[in-house]
């Protein structure tokens, strides 16, 4: 028996922080903006406009780093606030077309409208009014894709931006995917890509002629992703709920923390924070795993992880112990924070799990 087919929007507002405030002081626009952490402060780029990007400015990088890229270049701090206004604007307007939408982000999110009766249940014509009114309402732009699933749709919406919308029909998925580049599946980063292209592996297409036990044997559990994303299958439904998964705190430091004791010396100050974020959202009930994150000097970057129902902070000091010894280098940016469960636990384990990664 067949899936009845879905109609699934990806929703997506361009360079959202740097719009807004491009939105709030015109003066700004056509010149390289960003939002995020001033370079003295080793602070890093939250999101930036079309304008900086021309010049390889990108989210995640050190601001310091993209002020070598260009020097012109406007830094503004982020305003959480006005973005969360923002952000309840476009929610409402995404809600008024379907229930079942799953937010991504602030300005980000799935809609699930096969069931709409809106523009007689046209998809494309509905994401055309959504961003419409979301540039009339809000006061910026947003692109969008349309597609038959979810992992389509966010492909699509990615491809004419900014400002523009993508649609494939359910006939043109075959060939649509057929040349999508392997490295846009999700789950393939920089060294799955790599495996990938070892194989003479490049597009979907190249995956069609490999066998699902192939590629189990090949990936593991990834395998069974590449198998059916590379043929256009995606069963995931939109999910509404939007539960917080997790709550948590970090800081970039201006000077390195040179050891592990440094590092416990500003514990005090990250769990008072932790505390007052668990308090706001009321997640301290609901607490079921506690976790630290490190980067060090060298940008390599691991966490650690406990099973917990309750904050303790000499819990988190034993965890970034753990963490502090996998490299024992200087560390610029300390973490911790707490994973959330459906219902509260209230068992409590000692066993420890992470993973060493780096980030550029």
């Amino acid at each position: 028996m067949s899936l009845p087919q879905r109609k699934i929007i990806h929703c997506d507002c361009d360079c959202f922080y740097a719009s807004v405030e491009m939105r709030d002081d015109p003066r700004l626009r056509g010149l390289p903006l960003a939002v995020g952490g001033q370079a003295h402060q080793r602070g890093v780029i939250a999101t930036c406009n079309y304008e900086a990007r021309k010049f390889g400015v990108r989210s995640a990088m050190p601001t310091a780093q993209a002020i070598k890229r260009c020097p012109d270049l406007i830094v503004l701090p982020p305003n959480m606030e006005k973005y969360r206004v923002a952000s309840r604007s476009i929610m409402h307007i995404y809600r008024d077309y379907t229930d079942l939408v799953e937010p991504l982000s602030l300005d980000e999110a799935y809609l699930d409208v096969s069931h709409s009766p809106q523009h007689q249940g046209s998809a494309t014509r509905i994401a055309q009014e959504i961003r419409a009114r979301i540039a009339a309402e809000v006061g910026i732009t947003a692109s969008a894709g349309v597609a038959p699933n979810k992992f389509l749709a966010k492909i699509a919406s990615d491809w004419n931006k900014p400002d523009g919308m993508y649609v494939i029909l359910p006939h043109q998925v075959a060939d649509f995917v057929a040349t999508l580049a392997v490295d846009r599946l999700f789950g393939v980063g920089k060294v799955t890509a790599t495996r990938l292209h070892a194989l003479g592996i490049h597009t979907c297409q190249d995956l069609l002629g490999w066998s699902l036990p192939d590629l189990l044997q090949q990936f593991g559990k990834l395998g069974s992703s590449l198998y059916s994303l590379s043929r256009g299958i995606d069963q995931r439904a939109v999910e509404p709920s939007s539960e917080r998964k997790s709550v948590s705190v970090e800081e970039t430091y201006t000077q390195d923390l040179p050891n592990l004791a440094a590092c416990v010396a500003e514990l005090p100050a990250l769990y008072a924070a932790l505390v007052k974020q668990t308090t706001r959202t009321q997640t301290q009930d609901h607490i079921h795993k506690l976790s630290i994150k490190i980067r060090f000097r060298d940008f390599k970057q691991t966490t650690v992880e406990c099973r917990g129902a309750t904050l303790d902070q000499e819990k988190f000091a034993e965890l970034i112990g753990i963490g502090y010894q996998r490299r024992q280098l200087p560390v610029r940016l300390l973490g911790i924070g707490i994973g959330i469960a459906e219902k509260p636990r209230r068992s409590q384990l000692d066993l420890f799990e992470g993973e060493e990664t780096e980030q550029d």
